[in-house]
């Protein structure tokens, strides 16, 4: 049995078995690559379902922004809207105001007291005039005091004038003019 070589044998046996674990290796291989590639798929399709869900939410956003800047338009027109509403309430509730503040300054005004000009700047009336004495620019102001249409008559000028007399001045005050809530206030206890 000395003469028997194993060498043929070994040497295909070597060469079966390097046969078998290149096919292994190259189906580990092939299925490396299978797993790899169908990961890259897996991740394509997220990353595209991702993509196109940003892209669906950034058209509701959009359409949200839109939305919300039409609200926006619509709350600026309602404020005008009230504005405007609140002008004109307040031009209809002030429209006999001015024959009322006409009728208390004739009221107020006694004998011998001239108005030469009137002039109104908001609640402020500035009235000029002369006056026969003083006595009479003093009754012209309790009288002025006393209405429930003007509050806190100032004398801001007095200079003596002989337009009416000897004794006439020539005079100039402001008074307040009181507001119509004010003035509907006061007319029931007046």
């Amino acid at each position: 049995m000395a003469t028997i070589n194993l060498l043929p044998w070994r040497e295909e046996y070597r060469q079966q078995e390097k046969n078998k674990f290149l096919k292994i290796a190259a189906l580990v291989l092939v299925a490396a690559l299978a797993v790899v590639f169908l990961w890259d798929r897996v991740m394509s399709a997220r990353l595209d379902n991702q993509a196109s869900r940003n892209q669906l939410l950034q058209q509701e956003v959009t359409q949200l922004d839109k939305q919300v800047g039409e609200i926006s338009e619509l709350k600026r027109r309602k404020q005008d809207m009230l504005e405007r509403m609140e002008v004109i309430q307040s031009l209809q509730a002030n429209r006999p105001d001015i024959v009322r503040i006409f009728d208390e300054l004739v009221r107020a005004t006694p004998e011998g007291v001239f108005l030469v000009e009137l002039r109104r700047v908001g609640e402020t009336i500035s009235i000029t005039g002369y006056a026969e004495s003083n006595n009479r620019v003093s009754s012209f102001m309790r009288n002025l005091d006393a209405s429930y249409k003007f509050i806190e008559p100032n004398l801001t000028r007095v200079v003596a004038n002989d337009t009416l007399g000897a004794q006439g001045n020539r005079f100039e005050l402001r008074v307040q003019v009181t507001r119509p809530e004010t003035m509907v206030k006061q007319e029931p206890g007046a």
